[in-house]
């Protein structure tokens, strides 16, 4: 008997192990906007960096012009240093300029005709600015030359498509505004508004700091090369502006000018398309140019940023007259201060949604299998927090694909030719207690601080939080597709959040709390308690009304704290910028604002969580759903945010616009650096505020749905225990279950389905449903429904059914849809089987795989042999919780018998259109009801008549089907015998068979042989059966 129960040990099958989650990126680097059409790719080279220019980029000028020559547009500059006042915190980063302002009066007098105010009136969406990092090497897709960004595109501003055919333009001694596409003028020669005078900005002539042309593979777009002739020949103020321009040709630059910002040559393109300013020719090279005043400069900025460009501000360090102390021929010094972009911007209206700059980096395991590892870091600057990590991943990209759907980035940076084609093409699809792949995270670590110095962002890195992220450990894993296929973000129609599962569940009040809410989606749990801990909570809020009511209008009076509570984390040892002549004022201003909102926004959100504490039950329920810091007592957050409060009123009593004063800039360091100091408590304090939004939102979801939600019992996962004679596995039970959103927008009445997979305590039940049914017929909606069942679930929602258990889902795996990427040379067949093989390779026991109409993109003969080996090798293989929806009708013949498979379809009817009956007249009706057994056929020619093929033409169809059946006629009879006999029947038949061939095998291995036999059969019927 010792010998049979050694045996029995290698039917036990082991407990899955965990993916782990890797990634790694020194980078190149590659900026990948959200909403960018077309992604370009480009070359970058460390050595960019060595430019002509002095790397510094401090400039001395020496050719200041007589006071009458007429004023060019970048003011001339002569002899000048860098009087070196206090070392600025970003002195590492931050480069010095020079600029010369002789006559305040004329740069004022030439301004009141130079500057030019944006126009209301459409919006011209660009395609964004890809960016490029300091490090890494970015491959090339395309041939584009010059600088990348929008404005290498052609321009069509909205102001000439609103002229009048016959050109009108207006000249005189110093400005000439072009207002077509040519301006002619008998004295002057021909301007275009596209083309510069400056030969080295010639799309055919342009080249990067190293001397390479748009056409080599390390071309750098972010750099320009000036040759040296052209830079002697440039005043002071010219060469200022051009020494920063030349290291930033990914930027728009804003150069201050007196009280104006402009834009030169090829950014003055950017605001001429974009905000319909004019431009002029103005200076004594006749730059072409377009500005704004003060006033209007932060308002540009954002319609700029938003359409996807990167905007730099070189500000003036000190006012003309402060200059002209320092000597007659002195420059007045600027400084590049500022950098915003979509994926870096912390001000003015960027939305609920966390906004992320991702690094991603590549590498080969030099494994036979095709596993790659990537590592990633990440950052949230408007948070103050970067994450890095690692994943392994495979050919598929499917954990790449989990990463950029989880983190969502704005932005990617990465080495384009250290990427595979099969990692670009996720990241066009997409756009995925410790760190595994060490090495591969701290490249892309790299490459990202390279980014953010580069963008003036020290501040980010050094006050900001470094925290480990983990795509798939912990949690129920959810790769890429199956979000994209599950509808979980973005719906498949227009890609909109109507008709999601976000859109459903999201009843949140705050953004943080919306933010919160997606981070949970993504990482489903897998531990009982921790997911029953969330329960509790929802059933609480639900049973007292009252107590709901109270924390929504509680949370209704929140500003955003986690971002506040950023901005003045960024705002420690970072007061370099307080020291700007105005921009200082407005900056101090802000930061006031800042931490006045941030203070008497705490004080709100203590408020509701003390109130919590009086309703005992709750917050004993709350408490073990995250771990509050002491509130009370003489030690307590209460009484220090007090004090804050007491500073806030004395010393800012109007915060929100409050009047700052020399003094206010120490006050306020002070006071925050003070506040910092419990900035782990206040995260603590922001994040159980998160929790309760969030989980108020499951409770008025779970409330307020359209159909009947009820609350899980989650069972432990599966391990296969023999107890006696009782083997147990996993199990999914649903009763009632509805589609939460599928009829959202049409209003209809759901119809709920029962499913059930795996053991029931009341009987035995097949793991895997094989489901038929007319096309139409609801089969795609019931797997949907069923894998959004299990994600709720384990989310710590109710679910929409009457009753739900289940046992806990370690990764769930979809195959649904019809796709292909003809960009990438991958038809639709193709796409199927890579997503089928990432199944095969990584479902276990407690996996629930979905499979819809597998094998329709082939041959029928090749279709049906794939999804016969795939859905015979999951059933007897891996022996996971399955459903498998065909359209292969001899599938249902060839398992009928089957133990592990139960047969069911969607019901449909026939209705006459009239009175008189006859098969034409008859229309198909969808019931969307699952019963028993296999559907007859798919009633392909009935769906085909609703989608309006022509009568005819379906006839001749429907004799072409029957002129096939009975070509094949003795294959359809051989199939009906199958019915009682299935592969699993076939396998043990020759195990029998081979063991009555005695031979020369001893009693013992027989013995043996049969024994497992037993077993076999006792496992795949299930006990009384």
């Amino acid at each position: 008997m010792q010998r049979q129960k050694s045996i029995l040990s290698f039917f036990q099958k082991p407990s899955p192990e965990s993916n782990g989650s890797g990634v790694g990126n020194e980078l190149g680097k590659r900026r990948v906007p959200a909403k960018q059409e077309k992604q370009n790719g480009v070359a970058l080279n460390q050595a960019a960096n060595d430019t002509v220019l002095d790397s510094s980029l401090e400039i001395r000028g020496t050719d200041t012009p007589p006071e009458k020559v007429p004023r060019p547009i970048f003011p001339a500059m002569s002899n000048g240093s860098d009087d070196g006042r206090g070392s600025s915190l970003f002195s590492s980063i931050m480069h010095k300029f020079v600029k010369v302002d002789d006559r305040k009066k004329a740069t004022e007098s030439n301004h009141s005709h130079g500057e030019q105010h944006p126009q209301k009136g459409n919006i011209v969406n660009s395609n964004g600015a890809v960016d490029q990092g300091c490090v890494l090497h970015i491959e090339s897709d395309d041939d584009i030359p010059g600088p990348e960004t929008p404005g290498t595109q052609p321009l069509v501003p909205r102001l000439k498509r609103s002229q009048e055919d016959s050109p009108k333009f207006d000249s005189s001694k110093r400005l000439k505004l072009l207002q077509d596409t040519t301006v002619l003028n008998k004295n002057h020669t021909e301007v275009t508004d596209t083309i510069s005078k400056f030969e080295w900005l010639d799309p055919a002539r342009i080249r990067d700091a190293n001397g390479r042309r748009p056409g080599d593979p390390l071309y750098d777009r972010k750099t320009l090369y000036i040759p040296p002739d052209a830079l002697k020949k440039m005043s002071a103020s010219q060469k200022q502006y051009w020494s920063v321009k030349s290291q930033y040709m990914d930027i728009a630059l804003f150069f201050k000018v007196g009280k104006f910002y402009e834009l030169y040559e090829l950014d003055a393109e950017i605001g001429h398309k974009e905000l319909d300013w004019k431009m002029t020719l103005s200076g004594v090279g006749k730059c072409r140019q377009v500005g704004i005043s003060e006033s209007g400069i932060d308002d540009a900025i954002q319609k700029l940023v938003a359409r996807g460009y990167k905007v730099g501000r070189v500000e003036q360090l000190e006012t003309s007259d402060q200059a002209k102390a320092r000597g007659a021929n002195s420059v007045i010094q600027r400084k590049l201060v500022q950098v915003v972009t979509p994926s870096t911007a912390t001000d003015g209206n960027i939305g609920p949604d966390a906004v992320h700059l991702l690094a991603i980096k590549e590498e080969n395991c030099g494994l036979d299998n095709g596993s790659i590892v990537y590592g990633f870091a990440f950052v949230d600057c408007a948070a103050l927090r970067i994450w890095v990590g690692s994943i392994n991943d495979d050919v598929s990209s499917a954990a790449l694909g989990a990463l950029l759907m989880q983190v969502s980035p704005k932005e990617v940076i990465y080495e384009s030719r250290g990427l595979s084609k099969e990692a670009q093409k996720a990241l066009r699809k997409y756009s995925l207690t410790g760190v595994m792949h060490h090495d591969i995270a701290l490249c892309a670590l790299g490459g990202l601080i390279s980014h953010l110095s580069r963008l003036m962002l020290d501040d980010v890195l050094r006050n900001g939080d470094v925290l480990p992220y983990q795509v798939y450990r912990g949690c129920l894993r959810i790769d890429g597709q199956t979000l994209v296929n599950l509808e979980i973000f973005s719906n498949n129609a227009d890609g909109g959040p109507s008709g999601t599962l976000y859109k459903f569940l999201d009843n949140c009040v705050t953004s943080s709390g919306k933010r919160l809410l997606r981070n949970w989606i993504c990482h489903p749990l897998k531990d009982i308690e921790g997911i029953n801990n969330r329960l509790n909570v929802v059933e609480d809020l639900m049973a007292n009304s009252e107590v709901m009511l109270l924390v929504s209008q509680n949370l209704k009076k929140l500003p955003d704290l986690e971002r506040l509570l950023g901005r003045v984390k960024a705002s420690v040892q970072s007061s370099a910028s307080l020291i700007l002549p105005l921009l200082g004022k407005k900056i101090l201003k802000q930061r006031v604002k800042v931490f006045g909102s941030l203070v008497k926004g705490l004080r709100i959100g203590l408020d509701l969580l003390m109130l919590l504490q009086n309703e005992g039950h709750i917050i004993s329920s709350l408490s073990k759903v995250f771990k509050l810091p002491m509130l009370s007592g003489s030690n307590g957050l209460d009484q220090f945010l007090a004090q804050f409060e007491a500073a806030v009123d004395s010393d800012f009593p109007k915060y929100q616009n409050h009047d700052v004063t020399d003094s206010d800039a120490e006050t306020l360091s002070i006071l925050v650096e003070l506040f910092i100091e419990k900035a782990t408590e206040w995260f603590g304090v922001i994040y159980a505020i998160n929790c309760i939004d969030v989980l108020r939102s499951f409770a008025v979801t779970s409330s307020f749905s359209c159909g009947p939600m009820s609350r899980p019992v989650i069972l432990p996962q599966s391990e296969n225990i023999t107890m006696g004679q009782e083997t147990r596995g996993p199990i999914l039970k649903v009763k009632g279950l509805w589609h939460p959103f599928a009829l959202a927008e049409n209003g209809g009445v759901p119809v709920p389905n029962d499913i059930i997979l795996g053991e029931d305590t009341d009987d035995y039940h097949a793991r895997t449903l094989l489901l038929t049914g007319p096309n139409m017929g609801g089969k795609s909606t019931l797997l949907r429904a069923t894998c959004l069942a299990v994600i709720l679930a384990q989310l710590g929602c109710y679910v929409p059914c009457e009753m739900c258990a289940l046992s806990l889902v370690d990764i769930i795996f979809t195959r649904l849809g019809a796709t292909d990427r003809i960009m990438t040379g991958e038809s639709t067949f193709f796409i199927e089987c890579t997503e089928t093989a990432s199944v095969l390779q990584n479902a276990t026991q407690d996996s629930l795989v979905i499979l819809d109409e597998l094998g329709r993109g082939t041959s029928t003969f090749d279709g049906y042999a794939i999804a016969y080996a795939v859905f015979r090798h999951l059933i007897e293989k891996v022996n996971c919780r399955l459903l498998f929806a065909t359209h292969y009708h001899p599938l249902t013949k060839e398992f009928a018998s089957h133990p592990h498979v139960t047969l069911q379809h969607m019901v449909c009817a026939f209705k006459s259109k009239s009175e008189c009956y006859s098969r034409s007249d008859q229309e198909l009706v969808f019931l969307y009801r699952l019963t028993s057994g296999a559907c007859p056929e798919s009633y392909g020619l009935q769906v085909a008549m609703m989608a309006g093929i022509p009568e005819k033409v379906v006839e001749v169809a429907s004799k072409a089907g029957l002129v096939m059946k009975n070509s094949l006629g003795d294959s359809f009879r051989t199939s009906e015998q199958r019915s009682k006999f299935s592969t699993l029947h076939e396998e043990w038949l020759k195990m029998l068979m081979a063991v009555s061939d005695t031979g020369d095998c001893n009693f013992d291995d027989n013995f043996d042989t049969l024994f497992c036999l037993w077993h076999e059969l006792k496992s795949s019927y299930g006990s009384g059966n």
